[in-house]
């Protein structure tokens, strides 16, 4: 069994190495894997994350870009961190949305109180993860943002992760925590597993 540090130390050095041709070619396979197995138009509501480009993070600005040029009827949502350092709000992200970056460097739109989505209201959230095992528990960067978050959403919401690095998932996590929110599907560059 992997433990989720291990798998972090594992993955981290690997993403960073990444090419920013590699992180482009690889991005805009994640999205062409969640356009053709996911029914995206007949979402409301689809909550996205904002990458960190430094990080080598999948470019989910081809998703959002995506849906606003072909029109989809699908509404975004963003995630901004709150003072507290521990939980997330979220906002409507269109393409008027300001953006402001986080003390990390992340893009998150501007915390407009009319434009705040609740946790219920996602019918899919896309979610960062380094690796991911076959039971769909995620390995990300250790702060429990999402778990937190995913603990928060609808029973029938689907929980997708994308992972830039075109890694199967392992056998089992050694250290799942009862908060851990386990994922639905994930995404590689090279194909789509569902959990």
């Amino acid at each position: 069994m992997s433990t989720k540090s291990a798998l972090r130390r594992a993955a981290l050095p690997r993403r960073r190495a990444l090419t920013p041709a590699a992180v482009a070619q690889r991005s805009a396979q994640l999205s062409e894997q969640l356009f053709a197995h996911f029914p995206v138009a007949a979402w409301h509501w689809l909550h996205v994350f904002l990458p960190l480009a430094r990080q080598q993070e999948p470019d989910t600005w081809l998703i959002i870009r995506r849906i606003w040029a072909e029109a989809l009827p699908v509404q975004l949502a963003a995630p901004v961190v709150q003072a507290d350092g521990i939980s997330l709000k979220h906002y409507e992200l269109t393409s008027n949305t300001p953006l402001v970056a986080n003390r990390w460097g992340i893009p998150e739109p501007g915390a407009d109180p009319a434009t705040e989505v609740a946790p219920a209201q996602p019918d899919a959230v896309l979610v960062p993860l380094l690796a991911c095992d076959r039971q769909g528990q995620r390995v990300g960067y250790g702060g429990g943002f999402y778990d937190r978050f995913l603990a928060q959403c609808r029973p029938d919401a689907v929980f997708i992760g994308l992972n830039i690095l075109d890694d199967k998932p392992v056998p089992a996590l050694a250290d799942v925590l009862p908060t851990d929110v386990p994922l639905h599907a994930c995404l590689t560059p090279g194909g789509v597993w569902k959990f």
